[in-house]
């Protein structure tokens, strides 16, 4: 996917409401996990990103700084994000407990 022309997404719009469910593309541009939900608001704020797993079931959870993700839109208006980690690295880092 060309992420070149897609709109990134503003500090008031990085809300829960907007990044739930969202796609993480890791830097070959495959997916590495999806936005389970936030803690905290605007730049400061920590998205869990289910990574692994299938449909769902499994998938480890591991809180990552939004400001490690690049959030956009997409041409359909689908909100997703681009990283530099890989899904290897992600599911390195320690488990969040809700």
């Amino acid at each position: 996917m060309d992420h070149s022309n897609h709109v990134r997404l503003q500090v008031d719009e990085l809300t829960e409401n907007n990044l739930e469910g969202a796609t993480i593309y890791g830097p070959g541009d495959e997916k590495i996990g999806q936005v389970s939900h936030l803690h905290g608001v605007g730049s400061d704020a920590q998205v869990v990103v289910d990574v692994g797993g299938l449909l769902g079931i499994g998938a480890k959870p591991v809180a990552i700084p939004i400001s490690r993700l690049d959030f956009m839109r997409d041409e359909a208006h689908a909100v997703h994000a681009v990283t530099t980690w890989t899904k290897d690295e992600l599911k390195a880092l320690p488990e969040h407990q809700h």
